[in-house]
Protein backbone atom coordinates (compact mmCIF):
# COMPACT_ATOMS: atom_id res chain seq x y z
CA UNK A 1 0.00 0.00 0.00
CA UNK A 2 1.38 2.93 -1.09
CA UNK A 3 -0.85 5.86 -0.87
CA UNK A 4 -3.84 6.99 1.24
CA UNK A 5 -6.03 6.18 -1.95
CA UNK A 6 -5.43 2.53 -0.69
CA UNK A 7 -7.26 3.39 2.21
CA UNK A 8 -10.17 4.62 1.05
CA UNK A 9 -9.79 7.75 2.76
CA UNK A 10 -13.08 10.07 1.61
CA UNK A 11 -12.12 12.72 -0.82
CA UNK A 12 -12.51 15.72 1.82
CA UNK A 13 -9.51 13.71 3.53
CA UNK A 14 -7.11 13.29 0.31
CA UNK A 15 -7.55 16.44 0.00
CA UNK A 16 -6.33 18.13 3.12
CA UNK A 17 -3.51 14.81 3.11
CA UNK A 18 -2.49 16.22 0.09
CA UNK A 19 -2.58 19.52 0.96
CA UNK A 20 -0.25 18.80 3.87
CA UNK A 21 2.00 17.38 2.05
CA UNK A 22 1.99 13.70 2.99
CA UNK A 23 2.48 11.28 0.31
CA UNK A 24 2.01 8.08 1.80
CA UNK A 25 0.69 6.24 4.86
CA UNK A 26 3.82 5.18 7.38
CA UNK A 27 3.26 1.34 8.54
CA UNK A 28 1.26 2.24 11.45
CA UNK A 29 -1.37 4.12 9.48
CA UNK A 30 -2.02 1.64 7.16
CA UNK A 31 -2.57 -1.11 9.77
CA UNK A 32 -4.15 0.35 12.43
CA UNK A 33 -6.81 2.10 9.80
CA UNK A 34 -9.37 -0.28 9.12
CA UNK A 35 -9.37 -2.40 12.22
CA UNK A 36 -9.94 1.43 14.02
CA UNK A 37 -12.73 1.94 11.98
CA UNK A 38 -14.02 -1.59 12.27
CA UNK A 39 -14.43 -0.78 16.42
CA UNK A 40 -12.51 -3.39 17.39
CA UNK A 41 -10.26 -2.36 20.54
CA UNK A 42 -6.78 -1.51 19.61
CA UNK A 43 -3.26 -1.16 21.24
CA UNK A 44 -0.87 0.25 19.02
CA UNK A 45 2.90 0.04 20.26
CA UNK A 46 4.99 2.31 17.73
CA UNK A 47 7.79 4.52 18.43
CA UNK A 48 7.76 8.10 18.81
CA UNK A 49 7.91 9.59 14.91
CA UNK A 50 6.10 6.89 13.59
CA UNK A 51 2.55 8.71 12.85
CA UNK A 52 1.03 7.62 15.54
CA UNK A 53 -1.50 10.86 16.09
CA UNK A 54 -2.84 10.28 12.50
CA UNK A 55 -3.04 6.56 12.64
CA UNK A 56 -6.01 7.23 14.95
CA UNK A 57 -7.14 10.41 13.99
CA UNK A 58 -8.37 9.43 10.33
CA UNK A 59 -10.51 6.50 11.02
CA UNK A 60 -12.15 8.09 13.83
CA UNK A 61 -12.81 11.31 11.64
CA UNK A 62 -14.10 9.33 8.39
CA UNK A 63 -17.33 8.21 9.99
CA UNK A 64 -17.72 11.51 12.30
CA UNK A 65 -21.64 13.43 11.23
CA UNK A 66 -22.86 16.32 12.00
CA UNK A 67 -24.30 17.22 15.49
CA UNK A 68 -25.94 19.65 17.55
CA UNK A 69 -25.17 17.38 20.60
CA UNK A 70 -23.77 18.96 23.69
CA UNK A 71 -21.68 16.12 25.51
CA UNK A 72 -18.65 14.57 23.12
CA UNK A 73 -18.54 11.71 21.27
CA UNK A 74 -15.08 11.35 20.92
CA UNK A 75 -12.27 11.08 23.66
CA UNK A 76 -8.85 11.42 23.64
CA UNK A 77 -6.90 11.55 26.64
CA UNK A 78 -2.89 12.57 26.53
CA UNK A 79 -0.13 12.89 29.09
CA UNK A 80 0.56 16.82 28.67
CA UNK A 81 -0.99 20.21 28.02
CA UNK A 82 1.73 20.75 24.99
CA UNK A 83 -0.01 17.31 23.67
CA UNK A 84 -3.08 18.88 23.80
CA UNK A 85 -2.67 21.48 22.13
CA UNK A 86 -0.68 19.56 19.08
CA UNK A 87 -3.86 16.87 18.59
CA UNK A 88 -5.91 19.89 18.87
CA UNK A 89 -4.12 21.31 16.20
CA UNK A 90 -3.79 18.39 14.53
CA UNK A 91 -7.58 18.04 14.34
CA UNK A 92 -8.30 21.80 13.31
CA UNK A 93 -6.07 20.31 9.99
CA UNK A 94 -8.03 17.68 9.46
CA UNK A 95 -11.57 18.68 9.66
CA UNK A 96 -11.04 21.95 7.23
CA UNK A 97 -14.20 20.14 5.02
CA UNK A 98 -16.06 18.71 8.20
CA UNK A 99 -18.64 20.88 10.27
CA UNK A 100 -17.44 18.79 13.92
CA UNK A 101 -16.07 20.44 16.76
CA UNK A 102 -12.64 19.74 18.57
CA UNK A 103 -11.93 21.10 22.29
CA UNK A 104 -8.75 20.62 24.30
CA UNK A 105 -8.79 21.30 27.81
CA UNK A 106 -5.61 20.64 30.17
CA UNK A 107 -4.35 22.27 33.73
CA UNK A 108 -2.48 25.33 34.37
CA UNK A 109 -5.66 27.64 33.38
CA UNK A 110 -8.57 28.78 34.25
CA UNK A 111 -10.68 25.87 35.11
CA UNK A 112 -14.23 28.18 34.75
CA UNK A 113 -13.20 29.19 31.48
CA UNK A 114 -12.97 25.89 30.39
CA UNK A 115 -16.28 24.84 32.22
CA UNK A 116 -17.83 27.39 29.94
CA UNK A 117 -16.43 26.35 26.66
CA UNK A 118 -17.33 22.71 27.47
CA UNK A 119 -21.08 23.98 28.37
CA UNK A 120 -21.10 25.25 24.23
CA UNK A 121 -20.39 21.49 23.26
CA UNK A 122 -18.02 19.94 21.52
CA UNK A 123 -18.09 16.16 19.00
CA UNK A 124 -14.13 15.46 20.07
CA UNK A 125 -12.58 16.13 23.24
CA UNK A 126 -9.12 16.57 24.04
CA UNK A 127 -7.58 16.64 27.46
CA UNK A 128 -5.21 15.77 30.38
CA UNK A 129 -6.78 13.05 32.95
CA UNK A 130 -6.77 15.37 36.01
CA UNK A 131 -8.28 18.26 34.23
CA UNK A 132 -10.92 16.06 32.30
CA UNK A 133 -11.92 14.40 35.82
CA UNK A 134 -12.23 17.48 37.59
CA UNK A 135 -14.68 19.19 35.16
CA UNK A 136 -16.06 15.75 35.09
CA UNK A 137 -17.44 15.41 38.80
CA UNK A 138 -18.11 19.24 38.50
CA UNK A 139 -21.27 18.47 36.36
CA UNK A 140 -20.55 20.53 33.61
CA UNK A 141 -19.39 17.88 31.43
CA UNK A 142 -21.09 14.72 30.43
CA UNK A 143 -19.61 11.63 29.23
CA UNK A 144 -22.42 9.08 29.00
CA UNK A 145 -21.99 9.79 24.86
CA UNK A 146 -18.63 8.69 24.78
CA UNK A 147 -18.29 5.57 22.20
CA UNK A 148 -14.62 6.21 21.25
CA UNK A 149 -11.61 6.01 24.29
CA UNK A 150 -8.54 6.80 22.78
CA UNK A 151 -5.46 6.75 25.53
CA UNK A 152 -2.07 8.97 23.90
CA UNK A 153 1.16 8.03 24.96
CA UNK A 154 -0.43 5.61 27.54
CA UNK A 155 3.18 4.67 29.27
CA UNK A 156 3.84 8.38 29.90
CA UNK A 157 0.62 8.81 31.36
CA UNK A 158 1.10 5.94 33.80
CA UNK A 159 5.20 6.89 34.60
CA UNK A 160 3.34 10.87 35.35
CA UNK A 161 1.23 8.69 38.07
CA UNK A 162 -2.32 9.20 36.32
CA UNK A 163 -3.83 5.27 36.57
CA UNK A 164 -6.06 6.63 39.47
CA UNK A 165 -7.64 9.43 37.50
CA UNK A 166 -7.75 6.78 34.43
CA UNK A 167 -9.67 4.53 36.17
CA UNK A 168 -12.10 6.97 37.94
CA UNK A 169 -12.41 8.29 34.46
CA UNK A 170 -13.01 4.86 32.75
CA UNK A 171 -15.82 4.68 35.77
CA UNK A 172 -17.95 7.72 34.32
CA UNK A 173 -17.83 5.84 30.65
CA UNK A 174 -20.23 4.25 29.40
CA UNK A 175 -19.50 0.37 29.01
CA UNK A 176 -20.11 0.07 25.55
CA UNK A 177 -17.23 2.02 23.77
CA UNK A 178 -14.33 1.59 21.44
CA UNK A 179 -11.05 1.45 23.51
CA UNK A 180 -7.98 2.79 21.36
CA UNK A 181 -4.40 3.02 23.66
CA UNK A 182 -1.10 4.21 22.08
CA UNK A 183 2.09 3.59 23.19
CA UNK A 184 6.02 3.82 22.47
CA UNK A 185 6.53 1.03 25.28
CA UNK A 186 4.69 -2.23 26.96
CA UNK A 187 5.30 -2.15 30.42
CA UNK A 188 3.81 -4.22 33.43
CA UNK A 189 1.41 -1.45 34.28
CA UNK A 190 0.08 -0.99 30.75
CA UNK A 191 -0.42 -5.03 30.12
CA UNK A 192 -2.85 -4.56 33.61
CA UNK A 193 -4.66 -1.65 32.18
CA UNK A 194 -5.18 -3.66 29.47
CA UNK A 195 -6.74 -6.53 31.03
CA UNK A 196 -8.74 -4.13 33.29
CA UNK A 197 -10.31 -2.25 30.49
CA UNK A 198 -10.21 -3.43 27.25
CA UNK A 199 -11.80 -6.47 25.29
CA UNK A 200 -10.03 -8.83 23.03
CA UNK A 201 -8.14 -6.20 21.70
CA UNK A 202 -6.01 -6.09 18.31
CA UNK A 203 -2.26 -5.36 18.92
CA UNK A 204 -0.65 -3.63 16.30
CA UNK A 205 3.14 -3.25 16.69
CA UNK A 206 5.48 -1.38 14.85
CA UNK A 207 9.26 0.17 15.05
CA UNK A 208 8.45 -1.17 18.91
CA UNK A 209 11.29 1.28 20.83
CA UNK A 210 14.73 -0.13 20.76
CA UNK A 211 14.43 -0.55 17.25
CA UNK A 212 17.47 1.55 15.68
CA UNK A 213 16.12 4.00 13.19
CA UNK A 214 18.26 3.92 9.93
CA UNK A 215 17.30 7.59 9.27
CA UNK A 216 19.27 8.91 12.20
CA UNK A 217 23.30 9.20 12.33
CA UNK A 218 24.21 8.76 15.85
CA UNK A 219 27.48 9.67 17.28
CA UNK A 220 28.97 10.17 20.51
CA UNK A 221 31.58 12.38 22.75
CA UNK A 222 33.07 11.22 25.95
CA UNK A 223 33.57 13.80 28.43
CA UNK A 224 34.93 14.64 31.26
CA UNK A 225 32.24 16.20 33.33
CA UNK A 226 29.34 18.82 33.28
CA UNK A 227 31.69 21.99 32.33
CA UNK A 228 33.42 20.05 30.21
CA UNK A 229 30.27 18.83 28.44
CA UNK A 230 29.10 22.54 28.57
CA UNK A 231 32.58 23.39 26.72
CA UNK A 232 31.88 20.76 23.79
CA UNK A 233 27.92 22.15 23.32
CA UNK A 234 29.07 25.48 23.05
CA UNK A 235 32.24 24.50 20.31
CA UNK A 236 29.26 22.92 18.45
CA UNK A 237 26.48 25.06 18.60
CA UNK A 238 28.79 27.58 17.00
CA UNK A 239 28.66 26.57 13.50
CA UNK A 240 24.92 27.62 12.96
CA UNK A 241 24.98 26.44 9.37
CA UNK A 242 25.45 22.93 10.47
CA UNK A 243 23.19 22.74 13.98
CA UNK A 244 20.18 24.91 12.08
CA UNK A 245 18.10 23.67 14.90
CA UNK A 246 18.93 21.91 17.72
CA UNK A 247 17.10 20.04 20.65
CA UNK A 248 19.02 19.36 23.42
CA UNK A 249 17.84 17.03 25.93
CA UNK A 250 19.07 17.45 30.02
CA UNK A 251 17.74 14.83 32.33
CA UNK A 252 16.64 16.92 35.23
CA UNK A 253 15.47 20.67 35.44
CA UNK A 254 18.57 21.59 37.64
CA UNK A 255 20.89 20.63 34.84
CA UNK A 256 18.72 22.24 32.43
CA UNK A 257 18.69 25.78 33.97
CA UNK A 258 22.47 25.44 35.09
CA UNK A 259 23.00 24.79 31.26
CA UNK A 260 20.76 27.65 29.73
CA UNK A 261 22.45 30.23 32.09
CA UNK A 262 25.84 29.13 30.89
CA UNK A 263 25.69 29.14 27.47
CA UNK A 264 23.32 32.50 27.61
CA UNK A 265 25.70 34.96 27.01
CA UNK A 266 26.75 33.17 23.76
CA UNK A 267 23.72 31.90 22.50
CA UNK A 268 20.53 33.82 24.30
CA UNK A 269 18.92 35.36 22.36
CA UNK A 270 19.22 32.13 19.85
CA UNK A 271 17.72 29.75 22.83
CA UNK A 272 14.57 28.66 24.67
CA UNK A 273 14.42 26.29 27.56
CA UNK A 274 11.26 24.31 28.37
CA UNK A 275 10.63 22.17 31.90
CA UNK A 276 7.80 21.59 34.69
CA UNK A 277 8.77 24.43 36.51
CA UNK A 278 8.58 27.04 33.79
CA UNK A 279 5.61 28.54 33.29
CA UNK A 280 2.41 27.17 30.74
CA UNK A 281 2.61 30.75 28.55
CA UNK A 282 6.41 30.63 28.45
CA UNK A 283 6.24 26.73 27.77
CA UNK A 284 4.10 27.55 25.15
CA UNK A 285 5.90 30.39 23.82
CA UNK A 286 9.48 28.44 23.86
CA UNK A 287 7.91 25.55 21.83
CA UNK A 288 6.40 27.63 19.08
CA UNK A 289 9.39 30.27 19.04
CA UNK A 290 11.49 27.24 18.29
CA UNK A 291 8.81 25.54 16.35
CA UNK A 292 8.76 28.64 13.75
CA UNK A 293 12.66 28.95 13.55
CA UNK A 294 13.00 32.09 15.79
CA UNK A 295 15.27 30.43 18.19
CA UNK A 296 17.73 28.14 17.29
CA UNK A 297 18.09 26.13 20.20
CA UNK A 298 15.87 24.33 22.59
CA UNK A 299 17.38 22.90 26.02
CA UNK A 300 14.26 20.23 27.13
CA UNK A 301 14.04 17.65 29.62
CA UNK A 302 12.44 14.54 28.92
CA UNK A 303 8.72 15.77 29.31
CA UNK A 304 9.10 16.82 26.08
CA UNK A 305 10.86 13.65 24.11
CA UNK A 306 7.28 12.33 24.18
CA UNK A 307 4.26 13.12 21.34
CA UNK A 308 5.40 16.84 20.47
CA UNK A 309 5.83 16.99 16.61
CA UNK A 310 8.52 19.42 15.97
CA UNK A 311 9.61 19.96 12.51
CA UNK A 312 12.73 19.76 10.62
CA UNK A 313 15.29 19.47 13.87
CA UNK A 314 18.65 18.44 12.70
CA UNK A 315 20.15 17.45 15.49
CA UNK A 316 18.66 15.65 18.25
CA UNK A 317 21.94 16.71 21.20
CA UNK A 318 21.69 14.13 24.53
CA UNK A 319 23.60 16.61 26.70
CA UNK A 320 23.51 13.95 29.27
CA UNK A 321 23.09 10.18 28.80
CA UNK A 322 19.92 8.88 30.10
CA UNK A 323 19.23 6.25 33.04
CA UNK A 324 16.67 4.39 31.17
CA UNK A 325 17.66 2.98 27.53
CA UNK A 326 14.15 3.68 26.34
CA UNK A 327 13.89 7.67 27.00
CA UNK A 328 17.05 7.36 24.74
CA UNK A 329 14.96 6.11 22.06
CA UNK A 330 12.29 8.88 22.65
CA UNK A 331 14.74 11.74 23.09
CA UNK A 332 16.03 10.88 19.21
CA UNK A 333 12.57 10.18 17.99
CA UNK A 334 12.54 13.91 17.83
CA UNK A 335 14.89 14.39 14.73
CA UNK A 336 14.43 12.24 11.57
CA UNK A 337 10.15 12.49 11.37
CA UNK A 338 8.26 10.95 8.75
CA UNK A 339 11.94 9.11 7.76
CA UNK A 340 13.38 12.40 7.06
CA UNK A 341 17.38 11.99 8.01
CA UNK A 342 17.91 12.87 11.23
CA UNK A 343 21.97 13.40 13.73
CA UNK A 344 21.96 12.41 17.38
CA UNK A 345 24.67 13.07 19.23
CA UNK A 346 25.39 11.77 22.80
CA UNK A 347 27.89 13.29 25.74
CA UNK A 348 28.73 10.74 28.28
CA UNK A 349 30.88 10.81 31.33
CA UNK A 350 33.00 7.38 32.61
CA UNK A 351 29.97 7.75 35.27
CA UNK A 352 27.14 7.44 32.52
CA UNK A 353 29.41 4.64 30.16
CA UNK A 354 27.12 1.61 32.22
CA UNK A 355 24.19 3.66 30.71
CA UNK A 356 25.48 4.21 27.15
CA UNK A 357 26.25 0.60 27.22
CA UNK A 358 22.48 -0.32 28.24
CA UNK A 359 21.23 1.66 24.96
CA UNK A 360 23.40 0.20 23.12
CA UNK A 361 22.53 -3.64 24.14
CA UNK A 362 19.14 -2.35 23.63
CA UNK A 363 19.51 -0.84 20.34
CA UNK A 364 21.97 -3.75 19.27
CA UNK A 365 24.23 -1.38 17.86
CA UNK A 366 27.80 0.42 18.83
CA UNK A 367 26.93 4.21 18.93
CA UNK A 368 30.06 5.40 16.48
CA UNK A 369 32.61 7.72 19.13
CA UNK A 370 34.11 10.90 18.10
CA UNK A 371 37.36 11.80 19.17
CA UNK A 372 36.88 14.70 21.20
CA UNK A 373 38.00 18.21 19.54
CA UNK A 374 41.41 19.52 20.44
CA UNK A 375 40.10 23.12 20.69
CA UNK A 376 37.62 22.51 23.44
CA UNK A 377 38.88 23.27 26.86
CA UNK A 378 39.30 20.52 29.43
CA UNK A 379 37.41 21.89 32.57
CA UNK A 380 38.55 20.55 36.33
CA UNK A 381 35.75 22.25 37.66
CA UNK A 382 32.70 20.31 38.89
CA UNK A 383 29.23 20.38 39.59
CA UNK A 384 28.17 19.93 43.76
CA UNK A 385 26.85 16.32 42.00
CA UNK A 386 30.24 15.39 40.53
CA UNK A 387 32.00 16.00 43.83
CA UNK A 388 33.00 13.28 46.25
CA UNK A 389 31.77 12.96 49.21
CA UNK A 390 33.61 14.03 52.21
CA UNK A 391 32.84 12.74 55.82
CA UNK A 392 34.69 14.86 58.50
CA UNK A 393 36.13 13.57 61.40
CA UNK A 394 35.74 15.61 64.38
CA UNK A 395 34.36 14.85 68.20
CA UNK A 396 31.02 14.76 67.52
CA UNK A 397 30.91 11.84 65.28
CA UNK A 398 34.13 10.02 65.80
CA UNK A 399 32.50 7.21 67.95
CA UNK A 400 30.07 6.44 64.76
CA UNK A 401 32.86 6.90 62.01
CA UNK A 402 35.56 4.34 64.12
CA UNK A 403 33.21 2.44 66.21
CA UNK A 404 35.80 3.34 69.04
CA UNK A 405 35.00 5.24 72.04
CA UNK A 406 35.25 9.45 72.19
CA UNK A 407 37.78 10.47 74.19
CA UNK A 408 35.52 11.68 76.84
CA UNK A 409 31.51 10.34 78.31
CA UNK A 410 28.99 12.99 78.81
CA UNK A 411 28.54 13.45 82.51
CA UNK A 412 24.93 11.86 83.38
CA UNK A 413 23.42 15.59 83.59
CA UNK A 414 24.57 16.30 80.34
CA UNK A 415 22.71 13.21 78.26
CA UNK A 416 19.46 14.83 78.59
CA UNK A 417 17.97 16.29 75.94
CA UNK A 418 16.71 19.49 75.51
CA UNK A 419 12.86 19.36 75.26
CA UNK A 420 11.87 22.95 74.77
CA UNK A 421 9.97 22.99 78.28
CA UNK A 422 6.79 22.23 79.36
CA UNK A 423 4.89 23.71 76.78
CA UNK A 424 6.23 22.22 74.08
CA UNK A 425 6.22 18.84 75.56
CA UNK A 426 2.55 19.17 75.93
CA UNK A 427 2.12 20.26 72.02
CA UNK A 428 3.89 17.41 70.89
CA UNK A 429 1.47 15.37 72.43
CA UNK A 430 -1.02 16.59 70.11
CA UNK A 431 0.09 16.55 66.11
CA UNK A 432 -1.56 18.84 64.28
CA UNK A 433 -4.25 17.15 61.53
CA UNK A 434 -3.40 16.78 58.24
CA UNK A 435 -5.22 19.61 56.23
CA UNK A 436 -5.78 19.13 52.31
CA UNK A 437 -2.90 21.35 51.81
CA UNK A 438 -0.27 19.31 53.24
CA UNK A 439 2.82 18.60 51.45
CA UNK A 440 2.95 15.28 52.48
CA UNK A 441 -0.86 14.80 51.87
CA UNK A 442 -0.81 16.04 48.60
CA UNK A 443 2.79 14.26 47.77
CA UNK A 444 2.42 12.36 44.60
CA UNK A 445 -1.31 13.60 43.66
CA UNK A 446 -1.68 14.13 39.89
CA UNK A 447 0.19 15.79 37.71
CA UNK A 448 -1.66 17.88 34.50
Amino acid sequence: MDSFEHLKLAKQFLSVIGELGFVKPTPIQQESFSVILSGKDVVGIAQTGTGKTLAYLLPLLQPLKFSKQISPRILILVPTRELVLQVVADIERLIKYQNVRVLGIYGGTNINVQKRKVAQGTDLLVATPGRLYDIAVSGVLKLKDVNKLVIDEVDVMLDLGFRYQLTNIFELLPERRQNIMFSATMTEEVDALIDDFFVSPTKISIAISGTRLDNIEQQSYGAQNFHTKVNLLAYLLADKTEYAKVLVFVSNKKNADRLFELLAEDFGSEMGIIHSNKSQNYRIRSVQQFDDGTKRILVATDVMARGLDLEKITHVINFDTPGYPENYMHRIGRTGRAEQPGKSILFYTENEEDDKIAIESLMNYSIPKIDFPAEVEISSELIPEERPKVIESTNRNLKKITGEKAFHEKKEKNTKTNQGGSYLRKMKKHKNPKTRGDKNMNKGKRKK
